[in-house]
């Protein structure tokens, strides 16, 4: 068991694909296995996320994370020195209570994380295991339907669009390799139509590597232009629509009304927006409709639209918030995203009651990406069905690339979630 035992916790200053810092962290073992772990970052963030670190001096306009570092390597690495790697949610615990707040603020949960997600990595190679099979056993084995953001919109681009992310599904292709290629093929046939109708410029991309047509204002526009690369390339029974609306970013909480597309609406005008939009076009799956404190108006929609709704700023991935929502019936789905909540343990925790509560479970990245690709093993590991990590962009490809290997690996007994992306279990 000595080689299972931690030897060195080190942590370095990086950089996302933004090119703002973030944090990386090496556990290396006394058997010499290294897990190493790179931090994601977003930008279109809760309010109830755990807390992110940055130094706020002059160093890269104050985006720094040398803070975080140092709270790795001088507290929680000789906290952590011989633990064993397997003791994930020892380990964990261990983190938490060095911290001592509830939002991880005093250590940083960029710097927590890190480490739970390298300590994860040093375990499957102590062991010689994949990642996803260290995550969820002998059962991963359902690859996930990819959530591809064809267009994207408010915070994540420089577009006229309010709605975050303007999204397609390949939920009709047989396995997750046909699902990337269709995808991709529309991803490429969309531009081509897009230059056509919004001009060149059309093709620069977001932060995500969506299109960003200058003078689209209109979800509607986005959802037209998307069906035609689809039927022409004769997909139309392979694709449908989703939306990331990031509705808490559109929302003003003084005049308690919502800014879309140059108009100041109530909830009940938003909702009966969503109905229109749904009987109109083939979307099945819409996230953060609503702003991050309507659990009420997240239920009221829920049961009017018979579609999968995704709490991501609603929830958190926050096993109080989520507990609230199931109570009230708010949503039927959550975005799950690690850095969130702070630690590898918690995380599992908050998809486990999900899935038990009949929640679909959307394993998601952040606007601030790695090259790291923990998130794809993630996604099988759990047989989530879905994963949102953007659609082009060497850190988002990366992901991709890793679930190909995946489905490889897995060879006939890799099952692709396809049309139960929501409930793979089932």
């Amino acid at each position: 068991m000595e080689s299972f035992e931690i030897k060195e916790v080190k942590a370095r200053e990086i950089l996302d694909c933004r090119g703002n810092p973030t944090v990386e962290v090496d556990v290396i073992t006394k058997g010499c296995s290294l897990g190493r772990a790179q931090v994601p970052s977003g930008r279109s963030t809760g309010r109830y996320e755990a807390f992110e670190l940055r130094d706020g001096n002059n160093r890269y306009h104050g985006m720094g994370v040398l803070k975080a570092v140092k709270n790795i390597n001088e507290i929680i690495a000789p906290a952590l020195k011989g633990k064993d790697v397997t003791k994930q949610r020892e380990i964990d615990e261990i983190m938490i209570e060095l911290d001592g707040t509830k939002n991880k603020s005093r250590l940083g949960a960029n710097a927590i994380v890190g480490v739970s997600l390298a300590v994860a990595k040093a375990a499957a190679n102590a062991l010689k295991l994949p990642l996803y099979k260290y995550i969820g056993g002998l059962n991963a084995h359902v690859l996930p339907v990819p959530v591809l953001d064809l267009i994207e919109g408010g915070l994540l681009a420089a577009s006229d669009l309010d709605f975050q992310e303007h999204q397609v599904m390949p939920i009709g292709a047989k396995s997750f390799s046909e699902a990337i290629r269709i995808g991709m093929e529309v991803y490429h046939e969309l531009g081509k139509i897009l230059v056509k109708k919004y001009g060149k410029h059309s093709l620069n991309v977001g932060v995500e590597g969506g299109y960003t047509p200058p003078g689209m204002k209109d979800p509607r526009e986005a959802f037209e232009v998307e069906l035609k690369a689809i039927e022409e390339l004769g997909y139309n029974d392979k694709f449908v629509l989703s939306l990331d609306c990031a509705a808490t970013h559109l929302y003003n909480r003084k005049t308690q009304k919502y800014n879309l597309m140059g108009k100041e609406i109530t909830r009940e005008e938003l909702i009966d927006f969503y109905k229109d939009l749904v009987s109109a076009y083939p979307l099945k799956s819409i996230e953060d409709p609503l702003e991050e404190e309507d659990f009420e108006g997240f239920a009221e929609l829920t049961k009017v639209l018979n579609i999968q709704i995704i709490g991501d700023d609603l929830f958190v991935t926050n096993m109080e918030r989520l507990r609230k929502g199931i109570n009230m019936g708010a949503a039927n789905a959550i975005l799950l995203k690690v850095n969130q909540i702070g630690t590898l343990s918690e995380a599992l925790d908050v998809a486990e009651v999900a899935f038990k509560s009949g929640y679909g479970v959307q394993v998601s990245e952040r606007s601030g990406q790695t090259e790291d690709t923990w998130l794809a093993d993630l996604t099988v590991g759990l047989n989530a069905g879905q994963i949102k990590t953007g659609i082009t962009r060497s850190e988002r490809i990366a992901n991709y690339n890793q679930l190909l290997r995946i489905e490889e690996e897995l060879g006939n007994k890799a099952e692709y979630a396809g049309k139960n992306f929501k409930t793979p279990w089932k």
